[in-house]
C-alpha cells in the first residue's frame, strides 16, 4: 500500500488521484471514477467528491493508496 501524504483533514477523491500523479487532469479522474474503476473501502466508488481520510483504502488500476497526514 503508498501512503499520499497530505496537509489538510481529508482530501476530495478526484483530487487524490491528481495530486498522487495517477491521472493528468480533473477530467480525466472523473472519467475513470464514473465509470467505476476506482474502489474505496473495497467498494466501487462513483463519487468523484468522497472526502479520502487516513486510514482509508483507495484502490486504482490495481494498487491501493491510503492517506496520511504531513508531519
Amino acid at each position: 500500500m503508498k501512503t499520499i501524504t497530505i496537509a489538510t483533514e481529508w482530501i476530495k477523491l478526484q483530487d487524490l488521484l491528481k495530486f498522487a500523479g495517477l491521472v493528468e487532469t480533473g477530467g480525466e479522474a472523473k472519467e475513470l471514477i464514473q465509470a467505476g474503476q476506482v474502489q474505496v473501502g473495497g467498494e466501487v466508488c462513483l463519487q468523484r467528491g468522497k472526502k479520502i481520510r487516513p486510514g482509508d483504502d483507495v484502490l486504482f488500476n490495481g494498487d491501493h493508496y491510503t492517506v496520511g497526514y504531513a508531519d
